[in-house]
């Protein structure tokens, strides 16, 4: 049986370490502009997914995520090293890095709401001068003629 608790604990003290680790310990230029973002443990503790993004050097240079992916992967096992010692626990998951695609996400979702938001704009701007199709007050009231010819 799973414990998903102690799993969710272990993940947040893995992405702690590893984030340490790339930081001060790893000596590799490629891995400079990596950010952990995310860490998710399987259930019997024994695989650790590790989520990273890649920005670039300046705002308008693209991430090199290859050579990213490459230096963790070629870390991998210093990396598992540095676990294994700070964490304290008879099996050190194996590690696996995977790509976050979050941030192009959530980019594409504003533009998509930004579209939404002009759209709606103009919708309101063209509703603002316009009058009902009808007569200015279609309820009939009592007393007053009902047009009908009985």
């Amino acid at each position: 049986m799973a414990d998903h608790a102690r799993a969710a604990r272990m993940a947040k003290r893995i992405m702690t370490i590893v984030a340490t680790a790339i930081e001060r310990e790893v000596k590799d230029r490629r891995l400079e502009y990596v950010t952990v973002t995310d860490c998710r443990v399987t259930g019997d503790l024994h695989d650790a997914t590790i989520f990273y993004t890649v920005r670039g050097r300046t705002i308008d240079e693209e991430p090199d995520t290859a050579a990213a992916e490459e230096a963790l992967n070629r870390a991998r096992g210093q990396l598992r090293k540095i676990v294994g010692d700070q964490l304290s626990v008879r099996f050190t998951p194996t590690l696996s890095f995977s790509l976050d695609t979050v941030p192009e996400a959530s980019a594409h979702l504003e533009e998509l709401l930004a579209k939404a938001r002009e759209i709606d704009e103009r919708v309101r701007s063209q509703a603002a001068g316009a009058a009902p199709a009808g007569e200015p007050d279609p309820y009939r009231r009592e007393g007053e003629p009902d047009g009908s010819d009985d």
